[in-house]
């Protein structure tokens, strides 16, 4: 009896090793394509960000004289460069605390990670706050008020659309990673959170050019 009970828990321990190898086999297999998926979808918002980008820029090189244009006989003011570099460093200072709350995770590092993803959150928010403001003193006119205005609020308003969703998805990655759902080898949803944001850091790269530095 005892040589049967050996037997049948050296087939339940092969059995449960085959199951998690096969598991660890599908995992590999569908994160690639759900990586693929993903990237596919950024590749989507760059298309959808670059045809208003370039509209912009035919605006401004063949339609207006001047930039700032002139309304009613006065030209418009220069965006604050200076608030919206600091503003800038909060978003790109976000960018970075995801990178290493990722590294963190990979290195079964909890305590970093959450403290790292908390930095993240709220750094991202901040940069949310500091375009609301930027938004209530701009003295460009409103979105409908001409090209400047229209142009600006229409792409940094996209831009902050995807920031905003952005940091519900950490938010969300983040009541996951405390449910247990990711562990240190299997964290395809934190990996995807990293690239969403590192991708809202460059198209604010070429945004912050545009309006600020051109």
């Amino acid at each position: 009896m005892s040589v049967s009970v050996a037997k049948q828990g050296y087939h339940l321990g092969h059995h449960d090793e085959h199951d998690t190898n096969h598991d660890e086999v599908i995992y590999q297999e569908t994160r690639d394509m759900r990586l693929t998926g993903f990237v596919l979808f950024l590749g989507t918002d760059v298309v959808l960000f670059s045809a208003f980008i370039f509209a912009y820029i035919y605006l401004r090189t063949s339609i207006a004289p001047v930039w700032p244009p002139i309304i009613n006989g006065h030209q418009l003011p220069r965006l604050d460069t200076a608030f919206a570099a600091v503003n800038s460093v909060v978003l790109f200072g976000s960018g970075v605390t995801m990178h290493y709350a990722l590294e963190a995770w990979k290195h079964a590092n909890k305590a970093r990670f959450n403290l790292f993803m908390a930095f993240t959150i709220l750094l991202g928010a901040g940069f949310l706050g500091g375009q609301a403001y930027e938004y209530a003193h701009a003295q460009i006119g409103g979105w409908s008020g001409n090209m400047f205005g229209a142009s600006f609020f229409t792409l940094t308003g996209l831009h902050g659309l995807h920031v905003f969703i952005g940091v519900w998805f950490l938010i969300a990655l983040w009541i996951q990673t405390s449910r247990g759902v990711y562990d240190s080898h299997r964290f395809f949803g934190l990996t995807a959170g990293t690239l969403y944001w590192h991708f809202v850091d460059v198209i604010w790269v070429v945004l912050f050019f545009l309006f600020y530095l051109w």
